[in-house]
């Protein structure tokens, strides 16, 4: 029997699997462990390690990711689950050799100290300020309240996300 017709059910049960993403723009085909979570497989099997592993509990935002360009936490997620999707992570942000606006803002207006949480935070602010254009401090504070930052106190950051509404042409 072809590994890809046993089913979880199975008490041999299924190891691997061979799933199809497109990651930034790629195409890519990789088997899989079935337990192999999303973010784990971005950073071991695609070298893409911008994503970070924080809480492992989906609680800190340094897993977060755009999954058919709607943001997730990849730690929730087990690789397989994302077969046939689209993602997007902070790699995937640059414009060629220059930075995203939203990059660039928290560049000029400190929004980074220790970087950690700055992927997370990057993809969060790319998924509202998308959507929203004018927001503001409140509204801006509640849209990145999932995720986590224990450096900065948030002033820089939020001072990044006003300047990025403003520069971002959407």
């Amino acid at each position: 029997m072809d590994v890809d017709e046993r089913t979880t059910a199975d008490h041999v049960g299924l190891q691997e699997k061979t799933i199809t993403v497109t990651v930034n723009g790629n195409s890519y085909q990789r088997t899989v462990p079935v337990r192999r979570s999303l973010v784990d497989f971005l950073r071991e099997d695609l070298g893409l390690t911008g994503s970070h592993v924080g809480c492992e509990h989906g609680v800190c935002g340094a897993c977060t990711i755009l999954l058919d360009r709607e943001p997730i936490r990849a730690c929730l997620m087990f690789a397989v689950q994302a077969d046939g999707t689209e993602l997007t992570t902070v790699e995937g942000l640059t414009w060629g050799e220059e930075l995203h606006p939203i990059q660039q803002a928290f560049w000029d207006h400190h929004g980074l100290q220790c970087g950690f949480c700055t992927p997370g935070f990057l993809l969060t602010t790319y998924d509202f300020l998308r959507e929203k254009h004018g927001a503001t401090e409140p509204e801006i504070r509640e849209a990145l309240s999932g995720n986590l930052c224990r450096c900065t106190g948030y002033q820089g950051i939020v001072r990044s996300v006003q300047a990025a509404d403003e520069t971002w042409e959407r």
